[in-house]
């Protein structure tokens, strides 16, 4: 029903008000919020830049996009554009043209159905991952807390830097480690910010994010990384949200986290 109402949305030229699923009502308005909050960090309709800098569905482009490209395809994008109204859940487009595209919080929102649907049934222990996005709920096979490692930032073997402990919250990471290429020197990442419409040109890193929900910290991850460690932290600290930002420094890495992440790290010992 999610993607169904979608694809139709997507479809449409209309700029009245479309009905939509009330699944996908509530998934918008968790992603204007993130937009709004992060000052646009996040928006769930820049998939065309995505697309202009070659990480879409037709791969890499054989020239990169010159202002006039940005320009045209800007014309067509911007969270300001959308609106939601959840009685009766509807979605309006100021432009023809505006579409919207879940990756970077329909994963973790579908974790969040799998987990209502399993604690309706009274299950009250599991752990579900979607794409590295990950909810868990009481203890493992072993009757053990569950412990989830987060990886150090890097494209080659997957080692962890560290690790969080989770019962009643989840977790999300992003990063600019693996989705990349390179072209005349340069690195160009997956990750488009909406404000500039250009790929994150820094340093790899990753940012972490423990919240009650699943699309949440799907969110807000991508909106931190594209913010980065020093604008990021302030605001995760602003919002008390659990934040770990991990960046190189020389040969290894250092990280910041706010106090509300210490709660969930896990310690030796644990």
């Amino acid at each position: 029903m999610l993607f169904r109402s979608v694809t139709r949305f997507n479809a449409s030229t209309s700029t009245q008000w479309q009905d939509v699923s009330a699944e996908l009502a509530a998934v918008v308005q968790t992603a204007l919020d993130i937009s709004e909050k992060s000052g646009g960090a996040f928006d769930i309709t820049v998939a065309p830049f995505v697309a202009a800098w070659g990480f879409g569905p037709a791969g890499r482009a054989q020239e990169l996009p010159g202002a006039e490209q940005i320009a045209r395809i800007g014309a067509s994008i911007g969270f300001r554009k959308l609106h939601m109204r959840s009685d009766p859940p509807a979605l309006r487009k100021d432009v023809a043209e505006l579409a919207i595209y879940l990756n970077g919080i329909a994963p973790g929102f579908a974790v969040d159905l799998l987990a209502d649907r399993l604690l309706a049934l009274r299950v009250g222990h599991f752990m579900i991952d979607i794409g590295g996005e990950i909810r868990a709920r009481g203890r493992n096979a072993r009757g053990e807390p569950w412990h989830i490692a987060i990886e150090h930032p890097v494209d080659t073997q997957r080692t962890p830097f560290a690790g969080v402990r989770l019962d009643g919250a989840s977790v999300s990471t992003s990063g600019e480690y693996r989705d990349y290429y390179e072209r005349d020197g340069r690195r160009y990442s997956h990750t488009i910010d909406p404000r500039t419409a250009r790929p994150l040109d820094r340093a790899p890193g990753s940012v972490v994010v423990v919240a009650a929900s699943t699309a949440l910290a799907d969110g807000w991850a991508t909106a931190l990384n594209v913010l980065g460690p020093r604008d990021g932290l302030a605001l995760a600290a602003r919002e008390h949200m659990s934040v770990l930002f991990i960046e190189r420094d020389g040969e290894g890495w250092r990280s910041h986290s706010t106090p509300e992440f210490e709660r969930y790290r896990v310690r030796k010992g644990d």
